[in-house]
């Protein structure tokens, strides 16, 4: 996502910093684990996900490209879900545009009661708006991490749902999410800002008004932002925490019983204007972003790729994008 919000709300940082106490209790007889069977998460079946979506090129809207990708992704994850459904939608955008977008889901598991939502945005950047060469500013970008990187590993996450099906009783939805990066350009935030309207989001923003099932309720969700980086920052987005600390507690601890402690940091990151909000917000689903937080790069929050042309599948690196696919499987199979 590609609007960061520099205010702090108190609110939220109390509902944050809750938690359970701990004993240290010798009678205190801790329930055991039970053992589960986790699958492998394979990188690099996950990396192709990420190229094969680059390779159609931007994957803007209205483009050929977008709509190519939208065929290959809804065949795909029907080679393992058990449903898939389309979405069709009309929205507005910034400029007051009508656009039709479509976000595509599968279902895992239709029949249990226990649902999660993992999702990740397929759109494309229609503008480099932040690349260091102005020339490019006004074109699209391939948005091999901002935005494919989190749908190449629901597509391995999935592979491995098919392979090795969940527990009875636990079912899973995946929701790729359109339109979420058709905001305004860096030129004219300004003049589009409205406090009362969020221009981006907008396949998030009609989900959790109209889910593909009606009344559709989930345990908690995840959502993926820019999770194929080198050298991956995860705190803890200030929104997760907010919203849902207890699920961000639960990943970021299965995270570091993992051994990724030095990526998913228990640091409290800035607050991100994502997909997560409206699901949160309005679908009142707890629900978390995993995304990558550089507050030292070029643009001060997110990698130095973000919004740039430099955001291709040259700069994906597998061991991210298998760090965390390896922490989703954990936490769903051992959910």
């Amino acid at each position: 996502m590609k609007n960061h919000l520099i205010i702090i709300a108190a609110a939220l940082l109390l509902a944050a910093c809750t938690g359970k106490p701990k004993t240290n209790d010798p009678n205190v007889n801790p329930t055991p684990k039970k053992t589960v069977t986790v699958p492998q998460f394979n990188a690099d079946s996950a990396y192709q996900y990420v190229a094969q979506q680059t390779q159609y090129g931007p994957r803007v809207p209205l483009t050929e490209p977008h709509a190519q990708c939208a065929e290959w992704l809804t065949a795909k994850l029907g080679d393992y879900a058990d449903t898939v459904i389309v979405q069709d939608f009309r929205s507005r955008l910034y400029d007051g545009r009508g656009i039709d977008g479509q976000n595509i889901i599968g279902v895992f598991n239709p029949e249990a009661k226990k649902r999660i939502v993992l999702c990740a945005h397929w759109d494309s950047r229609p503008f480099a708006d932040h690349d260091p060469d102005e020339a490019n500013t006004h074109t699209p970008i391939d948005g091999a991490n901002d935005g494919a990187s989190g749908v190449g590993i629901l597509l391995e996450c999935a592979r491995q749902f098919k392979a090795m099906p969940l527990r009875e009783g636990l079912g899973i939805d995946i929701v790729f999410f359109d339109l979420e990066d058709y905001g305004p350009h860096q030129e004219e935030t300004l003049q589009y800002y409205d406090e009362e309207v969020n221009h981006w989001a907008l396949g998030s923003q009609y989900w959790a008004k109209h889910p593909h099932v009606y009344g559709y309720k989930a345990y908690y969700g995840i959502l993926l932002d820019m999770v194929g980086g080198a050298n991956p920052n995860f705190p803890k987005e200030y929104y997760s925490q907010g919203y849902a600390a207890w699920v961000s507690n639960k990943v970021w601890h299965r995270a570091h019983d993992l051994g990724y402690r030095p990526y998913f940091s228990n640091e409290l990151g800035t607050l991100i204007s994502d997909d997560h909000l409206p699901l949160n917000q309005t679908a009142g689903i707890p629900t978390i972003d995993i995304i990558d937080l550089q507050p030292e790069s070029s643009n001060k929050c997110f990698p130095d790729v973000w919004h740039t042309l430099n955001d291709n599948i040259e700069h994906i690196d597998r061991s991210t994008l298998g760090m965390v696919g390896d922490v989703l499987l954990h936490v769903i199979y051992e959910e």
